[in-house]
């Protein structure tokens, strides 16, 4: 009876151990976004190039991310996304992580 027990016990330990490994990890990668979101803003809000400042934040960003860079008169917005983690994907877990940072432009009076 013990032995059957815990048959049915380590899958279920094994799917919990996943789920938060990879919740850790969508964490994670949304910090990483955030950063990478905040560090293109800071840039681009400079007057560094649009180019300069989408790789600076791409290479803050986790890997395969995006970047989105927006100039609106006084403003700067700069969005990152990702994929979420393929672990939360295959259990049907569709978060994915995603940023924005927004900043007031400095060459612009």
């Amino acid at each position: 009876m013990a032995t059957a027990e815990l048959a049915v016990a380590i899958p279920a330990l094994l799917l919990v151990l996943t789920l938060a490994l990879g919740a850790l990890r969508l964490g994670i990668d949304r910090v990483r976004c955030l950063d990478a979101a905040q560090q293109g803003a800071r840039l681009l809000a400079r007057g560094e190039p649009a180019d300069r400042a989408r790789a600076a934040a791409l290479s803050l960003a986790p890997q395969g991310a995006r970047a989105e860079l927006v100039v609106d008169g006084r403003d700067v917005r700069v969005e990152v996304r990702s994929d979420g983690p393929a672990v939360l994907g295959a259990l049907g877990v569709g978060w994915a992580p995603e940023a924005h940072a927004v900043a007031r432009r400095e060459d612009v009076p």
